[in-house]
């Protein structure tokens, strides 16, 4: 459905490194660096993140989430631990399962160093 999803930061080498550390949990490799930009190249999508090309400082998007697949709660877990480590910060409840309408899901929320909602998510099994 997306060929790619790109998002803003105030500062492009505090975003690789982060972004670096918490995808490479997933298996993403680093970062290409494309002047003011960076790009995480997989065989399901790319994952962007850029300076705001109008100047405006880059701000995050209120009630957005961007979904990061997770192949079982323990690369979640490992996701999610990166992520604070490199400057992420955890919010709502801890990494674990909740179940709803989508079936059981293994879910581990954090902001990035720009504020951005994030989201490993684990399909349980049913």
């Amino acid at each position: 459905m997306f060929s790619h999803i790109m998002i803003g930061t105030n500062d492009l080498d505090r975003a690789k490194a982060f972004y670096d550390k918490l995808l490479g949990t997933l298996g993403v490799p680093p970062a290409m660096v494309d002047g003011n930009r960076i790009f995480y190249i997989t065989n399901t999508g790319v994952f962007s993140v850029s300076k705001p090309i109008n100047g405006e400082p880059a701000c995050h998007a209120n009630g957005g989430t961007i979904g990061f697949a997770a192949s079982s709660p323990e690369q979640a877990d490992a996701w999610h631990a990166a992520g604070v480590a490199a400057g992420g910060t955890s919010i709502e409840e801890p990494p674990g399962v909740r179940a709803g309408g989508m079936g059981k899901l293994y879910l581990a929320y954090l902001r990035d160093p720009d504020g951005n909602k994030l989201c490993a998510l684990h399909r349980m099994a049913a």
